[in-house]
């Protein structure tokens, strides 16, 4: 990431030294999670979309730890090597919004809340802000060469109400927590930034 595009990484820090904890992350643009990866101060494993490992991209995606899931079902085996990750003391990221979209946080599935109140592991917002404001001329599915990239590590957070419940009621609410906490995040992203 550093020899294409000129990422500058704020609050690292805040990231745990140790123990699990789950990065949520906004998506608008392919390169993203690779750019999260890149510059996390710990080694991370990623929930990606299953269609994303073909080609020789899937055997190099399994070689470096990602996670293929299926989002058309419930995929058993996505979720256990997630909560895999997380019981190993590792840190998941996630896409909250389980797409690539406008990156604001603004429609939430319920996934990360769920990893987040079974786990117990705090949830660490990440904003990644500049991917998709230009277009390359090399390449028009990449933000030009060089560009700036930021990405904003914030106050990890507990997204359960520390009741250990796990209903449809826990996680529903803990989704809300966590909607709160990640546009807070990306407005202070984006204040820090002047993106």
């Amino acid at each position: 990431m550093y020899g294409l595009w000129r990422p500058r990484v704020l609050g690292a820090w805040k990231v745990p030294a140790t123990g699990p904890a789950i990065y949520a992350v906004n998506h608008s643009h392919n390169i993203d999670g690779p750019m999260v990866l890149g510059v996390s101060p710990r080694p991370m494993h990623f929930l990606i979309k299953k269609e994303a490992f073909v080609g020789p991209l899937g055997p190099f995606l399994t070689g470096i730890g990602q996670l293929k899931v299926d989002r058309s079902a419930a995929d058993r085996t996505a979720i256990t090597q997630a909560l895999d990750v997380l019981s190993d003391g590792g840190i998941l990221g996630i896409f909250p919004e389980g797409t690539r979209g406008e990156g604001d946080f603004a429609s939430l599935r319920a996934g990360l809340a769920y990893f987040a109140v079974r786990s117990g592991a705090p949830v660490v917002p990440v904003a990644v802000l500049g991917s998709s404001e230009r277009r390359g001329r090399l390449v028009k599915g990449l933000p030009p060469l060089r560009s700036r990239v930021d990405v904003v590590f914030g106050d990890p957070f507990e997204a359960g109400d520390g009741s250990g419940r796990r209903t449809r009621t826990a996680l529903d609410e803990a989704t809300e927590r966590i909607q709160k906490q990640l546009s807070a995040h990306l407005e202070n992203a984006r204040r820090l930034t002047g993106r």
